[in-house]
C-alpha cells in the first residue's frame, strides 16, 4: 500500500519485535483494527490506555486508529509525543511522513523519514518512502518549470517519468507518448481516406499510434470522471459509467446491487476517490483494460487497492463492463 499514501501496513508487528508483548485490550485493539472495526478498536485501546497512560504499544496503535478514521490532527500529536519519549523508534517517525505526505507537506514528510533512518538505518519502509517523497518533490519542480517555460522537453519527459513512478489522479503511462513528434501527424490519418497509395507506404506507421492515443486518453477520462462522480456522490452519475450488461459481483441481480452501491455512495458524509498509476491497454477499438491504484476516503473509512476496470465503448461512451480488486 504505497504511492504516498505512505506504508502503514507491518508497523504493528514491527514495534511488537521492538518492544514488550501488547496487553490484552491491546492486542484485541490490533485485531479490530485489522478487520476495519476503528470505531470499537478506539474504545478498546482507550481502555488499556486508563490502565498503562504511557505505554508506547497502546498510544502507537492508537495514532494508527485515528489516521485511518481521517483525524490527522490527534495522529499527528500521538506520533510526535512519541518520537519525543522514544526517539530511537523509526515507527513514530515514518507514521507521522504518512499524515504529512497525505497533506501535500511534502518537507515534513521528508524530514521525519529521514529521522526514521537515522534512528533505524536499515528500516527499509522509511527508504521506500522516502524515495516516493522524492519523486513526489521532483514532480513538483517539473511541473513548475514547465509552467515557466513549456517548451522545456526535458522537463516533460522527467515528470512524465515521475508521475508514472509516485501516481497522480488523472495521470496515467499513455500521458507519456513515446514519441511526441507522431502525435502531431495524426489528424491526417484519422481521416481515413480510401486511398490505397497511403496506406501501402509508411503511412500506417503514423495512422496507428495516433487513435490508440486519442482512444487511450478517451478511456481514461471515462475513469477519472466515473471517479469524480463518485467523489461528488452523485450516485446516478456514478452508475451510469456502469454499461447494460456490467458483470455485477457474484452474479448479483443488478437492481440489487445498483441500490447497495446507492447506500454506500450516500451514507458517508464525504467521499474523495483518486486515480493513482493508471495504465491504459487497448485490447481492441471498443475495449480497453484499465489498472491503476484506487485511493479511497470517507470520513468511515480509507482504503488504497490495486483495481482493474474491463471498459468497453457502447453508445459513443466508455462504459465499465467488469470491475475487479485486488
Amino acid at each position: 500500500m504505497l504511492s504516498l499514501a505512505i506504508r502503514l501496513a507491518g508497523i504493528v508487528c514491527a514495534l511488537a519485535i521492538a518492544l514488550p508483548a501488547f496487553a490484552d485490550d491491546v492486542q484485541d485493539a490490533a485485531k479490530l483494527l485489522k478487520a476495519g472495526q476503528h470505531k470499537q478498536a478506539l474504545e478498546r485501546v482507550n481502555k488499556a490506555l486508563v490502565a498503562k497512560p504511557r505505554d508506547p504499544q497502546a498510544r502507537f496503535l492508537k495514532g494508527l486508529i485515528l489516521t485511518e478514521q481521517g483525524n490527522s490532527k490527534e495522529a499527528i500529536e500521538i506520533f510526535t509525543k512519541l518520537t519525543q519519549d522514544y526517539p530511537e523508534l523509526p515507527e513514530p517517525y515514518n507514521n507521522l511522513a504518512v499524515i504529512y505526505a497525505s497533506q501535500g507537506q511534502y518537507d515534513k514528510a521528508r524530514a521525519a523519514l529521514e529521522q526514521s533512518i537515522r534512528t533505524h538505518p536499515s528500516y527499509a519502509t522509511a527508504y521506500e518512502n522516502l524515495g516516493d517523497v522524492y519523486a513526489k518533490l521532483a514532480s513538483q519542480a517539473y511541473d513548475k518549470a514547465l509552467q515557466i517555460d513549456s517548451s522545456n522537453a526535458a522537463a516533460k519527459n522527467k515528470l512524465s517519468l515521475t508521475r508514472e513512478l509516485v501516481g497522480r489522479p488523472g495521470t496515467a503511462v499513455v500521458a507519456a507518448a513515446p514519441a511526441p513528434k507522431e502525435a502531431a501527424k495524426p489528424e491526417p490519418a484519422q481521416v481515413e481516406k480510401p486511398k490505397p497509395a497511403p496506406v501501402e507506404k509508411p503511412a500506417p506507421a503514423v495512422e496507428k499510434p495516433a487513435p490508440a492515443a486519442d482512444a487511450s486518453a478517451e478511456v481514461l477520462k471515462a475513469v477519472n470522471d466515473w471517479a469524480q462522480a463518485w467523489s461528488k456522490k452523485d450516485a446516478d452519475g456514478y452508475l451510469s459509467y456502469y454499461a447494460k450488461d456490467f458483470k455485477t459481483p457474484g452474479s448479483e441481480a443488478r437492481a440489487a446491487w445498483e441500490k447497495t452501491r446507492r447506500s454506500r455512495i450516500t451514507a458517508p458524509k464525504s467521499i474523495a476517490v483518486g486515480i493513482e498509476s493508471a495504465k491504459v491497454t487497448m485490447d481492441s477499438a471498443d475495449r480497453a483494460t484499465v489498472t491503476f491504484r484506487q485511493n479511497y476516503r470517507s470520513d468511515v473509512l480509507k482504503s488504497n487497492s490495486r483495481k482493474t476496470l474491463i471498459m468497453v465503448r457502447s453508445g459513443g461512451r466508455w462504459q465499465i463492463l467488469e470491475e475487479k480488486s485486488g
